[in-house]
């Protein structure tokens, strides 16, 4: 097991030396990938582009584990997202990973969204989701007290979550390495030669050529572009924005459940929900663009937002922005994901991974582990992974500056960096001696959350660097 960035790859030229599997793309999906491989004894490579895992749309999503109740019914999205969502809150359990199972509630506010509402019911059931409910306006308001006044009623889902989604993916590329994946970043591919007959493909980077028998496309927003370089001309990911705003810590006690306006045609729409850190978020917007790497954040689209925010919850408006972001989410076209196997170039493609993705990535990883024993891929028996237990960033959670005994052992772990998210000194120390360490301050951020609170590092950003500059030496 390896994580590299710099220097030439593994030298797979020998026919003994070539990785049985590749995984191209480190995002959730890749990453989730990866592990389900290493429960197999084979050499499995997961190679990214970035310098990190989690770089792409992982790293900006609603982190909202969904139950699947309005997906379409009897797509492979709904039973894998049904399926990824209950792995998810077992593994999360099992490995410290923040969820907490808050509900959502799908407010209507006009007659035509009210009407709606038992068709979405009824969509729920035909998910195997049986525990809607509709409220009253009334009973609306009784759960939602803040809530803007005009609204007709709403339909409860029992089991909509928020997660920590910087978590989920590092606990998964921290098990397969642990297991015994080889994960190569800053390693983006430039050109495949595929293999005839039995012989490895060559995938061909900057870091050097690397052989593997099998290989797979969990590029996410590239994933058409992979598919090209096998002259694979399936589908077109069309990037599809989501900005969204974060509010201080202030405005959690405003909403308690995750607020959904009734779906249109982009998606789910605007939704406000409360984050695991104790924060409020509002978003996305959905915009179809063609630029790939369009992930700034416009004036207006950040003042759409803050219209529609403020009649969903007008006090919202009150409390302090702290962050905005905006993330790209792969469109196809389809309503369902865009996965496929190609049994003759030994080659799977996941593709087409919308918001859904971070729910249903432990059971895509299943499905496409699946995919390659279909297509010739000997797996041998399973064996067990290597435990992991990931540092808690949740506030409802125990972390470590609450947590005396810990601090009578360790005082870095009562030494307080990052004041604003109570980051201390030994969980920095801990990121960055991890078995997938960070690369960058943003990195350390999405591992720690020293960085993420209202002064956005002001205070505390000097020294993080600091301390950031002195761990990777």
């Amino acid at each position: 097991m390896s994580v590299t960035r710099t220097g030439a790859l593994p030298d797979t030229s020998a026919p003994d030396d070539a990785y049985d599997v590749t995984v191209v793309g480190a995002g959730v999906v890749g990453c989730a990938i990866a592990r389900e491989l290493a429960r197999h004894s084979l050499r499995v490579a997961l190679m990214e582009a970035n310098g990190d895992i989690g770089e792409g749309s992982s790293k900006a999503n609603t982190a909202i584990l969904h139950t699947g109740f309005d997906a379409v019914p009897g797509s492979l999205e709904a039973r894998l997202v049904r399926e990824g969502g209950q792995l998810l809150a077992a593994y999360a359990e099992e490995t410290g990973i923040p969820v907490e199972p808050v509900g959502a509630l799908l407010v209507a506010w006009d007659e035509q969204q009210l009407a709606t509402l038992p068709r979405l019911a009824d969509k729920a059931v035909r998910n195997g989701h049986h525990g809607t409910r509709p409220l009253s306006a009334a009973e609306l308001y009784a759960r939602e007290p803040h809530l803007g006044p005009g609204a007709l009623g709403a339909l409860e889902v029992p089991g909509e979550s928020i997660v920590c989604p910087w978590t989920t993916p590092l606990a998964y590329a921290t098990q397969a390495v642990r297991s015994g994946v080889d994960l190569h970043l800053n390693c983006p591919v430039e050109k495949v030669r595929p293999g005839e007959g039995d012989a490895p493909h060559r995938l061909v980077t900057r870091r050097g050529v690397l052989r593997t028998r099998f290989l797979v496309n969990a590029c996410g927003l590239y994933a058409d572009a992979f598919d090209a370089l096998l002259g694979r001309e399936d589908f077109t990911v069309a990037p599809r924005r989501g900005q969204l705003l974060v509010f201080d810590k202030f405005a959690r006690p405003l909403v308690r459940h995750i607020l959904l306006p009734v779906p249109g045609p982009l998606g789910k729409g605007v939704l406000v929900a409360p984050t695991v850190y104790g924060n409020v978020l509002l978003g996305p917007t959905a915009e179809d663009l063609t630029d790939k790497t369009a992930t700034s954040s416009t004036a207006e689209g950040l003042a759409g937002l803050r219209a529609q925010g403020g009649r969903i919850l007008p006090a919202l408006l009150d409390e302090e922005v702290t962050a905005a972001y905006a993330g790209l989410r792969a469109a196809t076209g389809a309503e369902d994901y865009r996965i496929a196997a190609h049994p003759e170039l030994r080659y799977v493609t996941v593709g087409g991974i919308r918001s859904t993705g971070l729910t249903a990535s432990l059971a895509l990883g299943r499905h496409t582990v699946g995919l390659l024993a279909d297509a010739g891929l000997e797996l041998g028996p399973e064996r067990p992974l290597a435990p992991v237990r990931m540092p808690n960033l949740g506030e409802a959670f125990p972390r470590p500056y609450r947590d005396a005994g810990l601090i009578a052992r360790d005082p870095a772990y009562g030494t307080l960096v990052c004041h604003c998210e109570r980051v201390t000194l030994g969980e920095i120390r801990d990121a960055l001696a991890s078995t997938v360490p960070p690369a960058s301050l943003d990195g350390l951020r999405r591992r720690t959350r020293a960085r993420a609170g209202r002064c956005q590092g002001f205070s505390c950003g000097a020294t993080v660097r600091a301390l950031f500059e002195e761990g990777v030496r």
